[in-house]
C-alpha cells in the first residue's frame, strides 16, 4: 500500500509551535511577536491541543498562563530551537496502513541561508520525548512542510524554484524528485509552478505563499492586480499556468483569486512578503493573516470563507511576523489525528 499525505483540512489533534526567544532573530521585536503568537495560540487551543517548543518551557508557560492562554490544552516541550518557523522544520504525516507515520526530512535553512542545527533536530527530540506516537522515518532529502500542497488524493503541490534548489537536492533531477513524491507522500500527480514569487521571500517560493489546494477542486492564490507593481506579470504568469492544471477527476479547479495586500516595508525600505495565501487551516476554522489593510483584509477573510464553507474565518494581524520574511502558516504544522498521545 502507498502512502497518502493528507490534506491539511482533514482532523487534527493539534498544532506545533516553536516560542519565539531572546536569542532568535525576533529579539528586537520581542513583545510584538509575542503578542502574536498568543493570539495564534489562543485561536488553535479553541479547537484542538498545541504542541509548542520552548528552550525554557516555565517561563513559556508564565508568558502564556499571564496572557490568559488555556495551558489545559498546551504541551511545552523544553528543546532548544534556532527559529519559530515550523511549518518548515516540524514532522510531516502521511498515511501508511491506515496508521499516521512522521516522516522527518532534513532541513538546511532554507537551502543554506540560516543556522538551522537546533531547528533540524526537533521532530526527532518531541519523539524521544514522547510528544508524539507515530514512528518517525528519517529521510536524508531535504524538504521543507511549506514548500508543498496536498488534496490528500495523490495530488502534491509545489514549485520548481524551490524543490529544484541547488542547495537542496543538487543531486537530483525532477523527474527523481517527482519519484522521490511518489514513494514518501503517494503523489500519483505533480503540479508544478514555474512562476510566481514575493520580494523578501527567504524560501525560495513555497508554494504557501503563493497557492493553495482546497476542498472541492479549489485553489485560492495570490493574485496582484496592480499592472505597475514587480509582481504582476510573475502572479499574472502563475495565473495561467493554475488554469492549466486538471485536478483528479480531469476537470479545471475552481480558482478564486486573493486580494493583492498594500505593499509593506522594512526600516531598511526592503520590501516585505505579505500575502493572504498563508493562512492556516485548523479543525472547523481557518486562520487568515490580516496586515492592517481593512480593506484587503476582509476581502481576503470573504474569499477563504467561499472556500471553506461552514468553517469559522478568523483574521490574526500578523504585520509584525512579516519582519523575519514569513506569515501565519510558516509558524505553525498541523499534527494529524493519532500523532499526540
Amino acid at each position: 500500500m502507498n502512502p497518502r499525505l493528507p490534506a491539511e483540512w482533514e482532523i487534527q489533534d493539534g498544532v506545533l509551535m516553536a516560542w519565539p526567544h531572546e536569542g532568535t532573530d525576533w529579539a528586537y521585536i520581542l513583545d510584538d511577536v509575542r503578542t502574536v503568537f498568543v493570539e495564534i495560540i489562543c485561536q488553535i487551543t479553541r479547537f484542538e491541543r498545541l504542541l509548542l517548543t520552548a528552550p525554557h518551557a516555565d517561563s513559556a508557560a508564565d508568558y502564556l498562563k499571564t496572557a490568559g492562554v488555556d495551558l489545559s490544552r498546551v504541551t511545552i516541550c523544553e528543546l532548544p530551537n534556532n527559529d519559530t518557523w515550523a511549518r518548515d522544520f516540524g514532522p510531516i504525516t502521511v498515511i501508511f496502513n491506515d496508521r499516521p507515520v512522521l516522516l522527518d526530512f532534513a532541513f538546511n535553512g532554507w537551502g543554506l541561508k540560516f543556522p538551522a542545527n537546533h531547528d533540524n533536530l526537533i521532530s526527532k527530540r518531541l519523539k524521544q520525548s514522547g510528544a508524539l506516537l507515530p514512528n518517525l522515518n528519517t529521510i536524508g532529502l531535504v524538504m521543507e512542510g511549506g514548500s508543498i500542497e496536498s488534496d490528500g488524493l495523490g495530488t502534491i503541490m509545489t514549485t520548481a524554484e524551490c524543490l529544484l534548489s541547488p542547495n537542496r537536492n543538487p543531486q537530483l533531477d525532477k523527474s527523481e524528485i517527482e519519484r522521490a513524491l511518489a514513494s514518501l507522500l503517494g503523489a500519483k500527480r505533480v503540479h508544478w509552478l514555474s512562476n510566481g514569487r514575493l520580494a523578501g521571500d527567504d524560501t525560495d517560493s513555497h508554494i504557501d505563499t503563493l497557492a493553495r489546494i482546497c476542498p472541492d477542486n479549489t485553489i485560492l492564490y495570490q493574485a496582484c492586480d496592480n499592472p505597475v507593481d514587480e509582481h504582476y506579470e510573475p502572479l499574472k504568469l502563475m495565473e495561467n499556468e493554475l488554469k492549466t492544471f486538471r485536478s483528479p477527476d480531469g476537470s479545471p479547479y475552481r480558482l478564486i483569486p486573493l486580494p493583492w495586500p498594500v505593499a509593506r516595508f522594512d526600516e531598511q525600505a526592503h520590501r516585505l512578503p505579505a500575502t493572504y495565501a498563508n493562512f492556516s487551516i485548523i479543525n472547523r476554522a481557518v486562520l487568515v493573516p490580516t496586515y492592517r489593510d481593512s480593506k484587503n483584509d476582509r476581502v481576503a477573510e470573504e474569499r477563504i470563507g467561499q472556500a471553506f464553507p461552514g468553517r469559522e474565518i478568523i483574521g490574526i494581524d500578523c504585520l509584525p511576523l512579516l519582519e523575519q520574511h514569513g506569515s501565519l502558516h510558516c509558524v505553525t504544522m498541523q499534527l494529524p489525528q493519532g500523532v499526540l498521545p
